[in-house]
């Protein structure tokens, strides 16, 4: 049998890679769609500039490596990467950050491992938690809502910015903090959820502008679901999970951290759900595992959102479940027909 065979994503042949991998780029439309509205154009620069990157990469990597360059490069694994890193870094994401973690994305975390279903970590979470650890001011620089914002900026200011770092104005004035961000901060000042939402940086049920893109996003992901891109089993698990330890917490101690709904529509909780959590080349492959993998990629998110150092914990909780699929696995296997049990 050929190696090729023995790892996953189990799919049958490239087209139907690349099926899967454009269903997920059309998911993604409404979402990538409300992030301009409410952020600003800046987003499809940062987008354009990680696809072209991510393709580079990669044909260079495949060269090196002796491997044909068409089938490989036309999967659509290297665009989905790069979009959902894109979709991941601040707005503003000066050009040098987004090439890192590309860069590092498509080498280090998807070829070091032999390519596209050898794979054990999700490529664009790993250059996330990177880029995060490594150039933390870069990646909390946050455009406000453009409602928000006294001077929203059009294209070419935001192009201005990200390729030479200036600006016609302080980038104080069209930077600030994330939502969770600021719900984390203001609860560590002993501030009560319900005083902080009032400001106006939230919206009905988490920050303005962020609620009705995890909306979007939740409603791709509905359509992937309905394609039977991706089974039920992870992102119900991992939305079950979230909610349920946010809700016990804080029906105990509401003033310790916000609502359930505020969990569920802020960050980068649908993006996890049902684009990054999906993943059939990290995330577990049984039925129960999935149940599993999803339950604890939705528990540790809430756990490093609350009491770890980053506001938001989507993928580091990926990661962290990337890590347990061997053992989640083999506890999970179903009974092979007619075994015995010795």
């Amino acid at each position: 049998m050929p190696l090729s065979r023995l790892s996953s994503p189990f799919l049958a042949g490239t087209n139907r890679v690349t099926l899967q991998m454009l269903q997920l780029l059309v998911a993604l439309i409404p979402a990538v769609i409300a992030i301009v509205y409410f952020f600003g154009p800046s987003v499809l620069i940062t987008m354009t500039l990680a696809v072209v990157v991510a393709l580079l990469a990669e044909a260079i990597v495949l060269w090196l490596r002796n491997r044909p360059l068409k089938p490989f490069l036309t999967d659509g694994s290297a665009v989905v990467t790069a979009v959902l890193l894109a979709i991941a870094l601040p707005p503003l994401a000066p050009w040098w950050l987004t090439v890192t973690g590309i860069l590092f994305a498509i080498i280090f975390a998807k070829h070091l491992y032999g390519g596209l279903g050898y794979n054990p970590f999700n490529p664009a979470m790993v250059a996330y938690v990177l880029l995060l650890i490594s150039f933390p001011l870069e990646m909390t620089t946050w455009l406000p809502v453009a409602n928000l914002s006294e001077q929203p900026l059009d294209i070419s200011s935001a192009f201005q910015f990200i390729f030479n770092g200036q600006l016609t104005s302080s980038i104080d004035t069209v930077s600030g903090a994330t939502p969770l961000d600021a719900m984390k901060t203001q609860i560590g000042l002993h501030q009560i959820p319900a005083h902080i939402f009032q400001q106006p940086v939230f919206g009905l049920w988490g920050g303005k502008g962020w609620e009705w893109i995890n909306i979007w996003l939740a409603i791709g992901g509905a359509f992937l679901l309905y394609r039977r891109v991706i089974s039920w089993h992870i992102p119900v698990a991992m939305l079950m999970g979230l909610s349920a330890i946010s809700l016990v917490t804080w029906l105990i101690t509401p003033e310790l951290t916000g609502s359930p709904l505020f969990h569920l529509v802020s960050g980068g909780t649908m993006l996890g759900a049902f684009f990054i959590a999906t993943d059939p080349v990290t995330a577990s492959t049984t039925v129960k595992g999935k149940i599993v993998f999803g339950a604890g990629v939705g528990l540790l998110t809430y756990i490093i959102r609350v009491w770890g150092g980053y506001p938001d914990g989507v993928a580091f909780a990926v990661l962290i479940m990337n890590m347990l699929v061997p053992l989640i696995d083999y506890y999970t296997q179903p009974k092979v027909y007619g075994a015995v049990k010795s």
